[in-house]
């Protein structure tokens, strides 16, 4: 089992000493949540809370995520990172594909790219951007990354995309890891074809169930044999029977946070969140 640590939703000054300090700790890396504003009006539903409200998003602080990471590679040198998950549908394919490219040039490959499509209608209207067919915008725009990070020309036409062929430099020397979040049967699909599903929040019983589909879609695909990474929230990796249930079900990878967001749990000072982070590596990570 590897272990990130959840930065993100906090005061600004806190990402950099809480990237160095979760290196020092062992952990493997890091993630950081993605979110570009808070309508004033709305009336889509948050799908991964019990009762569907967005209040508790309304005061917390987001740093631009893919910001956020190239900031903290910069004072890191091993750990990871990964966005849980970035709005990419929301945005500009080619712009991404320009930021992906350097992050992971920069860091020496150490950036894993975890994509999906906003649940809010109100983030496309904000950009600007189709709410109508946002999944194969979503499928059109990894064909672009992926073209694009092979250094050549490379041109796209597709349904909602038309790119001339061009090409970007630098590129990273490894290819780019695609996750994708979401928990509907489309979005496990396109996990499967991809490097990577992140769930957001399950109980044991349903991350089961998910984690059985997107191997039976890997199978029906001939992607079983390639290497996978699957990153679920740790809730239930405060336990070693705990992270071993996760292991025997095809977990990668564990989220380990300490706020209750969804409560609006008050976020803690800077001290606190290192000596909890050292708390939890000393108990279950260097072990």
């Amino acid at each position: 089992m590897r272990f990130s640590y959840q930065v993100g939703m906090c005061d600004s000054d806190h990402y950099i000493p809480l990237a160095k300090a979760a290196e020092a700790a062992g952990y493997h890396g890091i993630t950081i949540p993605d979110s570009i504003c808070y309508p004033q009006e709305a009336s889509s539903k948050y799908p991964y809370n019990a009762d569907g409200s967005r209040e508790f998003l309304e005061s917390v602080p987001f740093i631009e995520s893919l910001v956020g990471v190239a900031a903290m590679a910069a004072v890191t040198e091993r750990i990871r990172f990964a966005t849980f998950v970035y709005k990419l549908a929301i945005r500009q394919a080619a712009i991404v594909a320009k930021q992906v490219l350097s992050i992971n040039s920069l860091s020496d490959n150490r950036f894993d790219f975890g994509v999906g499509i906003s649940p809010w209608e109100e983030d496309f209207a904000v950009t600007q951007v189709e709410w109508a067919k946002r999944g194969l915008r979503l499928d059109e725009q990894i064909a672009i990354l992926r073209g694009l990070e092979g250094g050549d020309y490379f041109g796209f036409e597709g349904e909602l995309h038309s790119m001339p062929a061009n090409k970007m430099n630098p590129v990273p020397t490894q290819h780019t890891p695609i996750l994708i979040g979401g928990h509907t049967e489309p979005a496990l699909k396109r996990a499967a074809r991809n490097d990577g599903w992140m769930c957001a929040g399950a109980d044991m019983q349903q991350l089961t169930t998910y984690i059985t589909r997107i191997n039976e879609l890997r199978a029906e695909l001939g992607t079983a044999d390639q290497p996978y990474k699957i990153f679920t929230t740790g809730q239930d990796a405060f336990t070693r029977e705990g992270i071993e249930q996760l292991e025997a079900i095809g977990v990668t990878d564990v989220v380990i946070g300490f706020r209750d967001v969804y409560n609006q749990e008050p976020d803690k000072p800077i001290a606190e969140k290192i000596d909890m982070l050292n708390w939890y590596a000393s108990e279950f990570i260097n072990v």
